[in-house]
């Protein structure tokens, strides 16, 4: 019952194609067609940075994961 809710509750808030052009609107009015690419910009480098620290970790915790694999076990009698 809870996940028919959630589906329905996610169906119902997600915007259609007359609140997306009314958004697309909102954002031209403050935003204005000049400031939108300088904005678009720096969300697409927010973005790279972001995937490039996660691809970064990951790589640092497999690393950790292989050293570990390789060391002999301290527990031998």
């Amino acid at each position: 019952m809870s996940t028919n809710f959630l589906q329905s509750f996610l169906l119902i808030s997600a915007p259609g194609g007359t609140e997306w052009i009314l958004i697309i609107l909102a954002v031209l009015i403050l935003f204005g067609g000049r400031k939108i690419p300088e904005f678009m910009r720096g969300l697409g480098r927010g973005i790279r940075e972001f995937n490039d620290a996660k691809d970064n970790v990951k790589k640092e915790l497999e690393e950790g994961i292989k050293e570990k694999d390789k060391q002999p076990s301290s527990t031998q009698p």
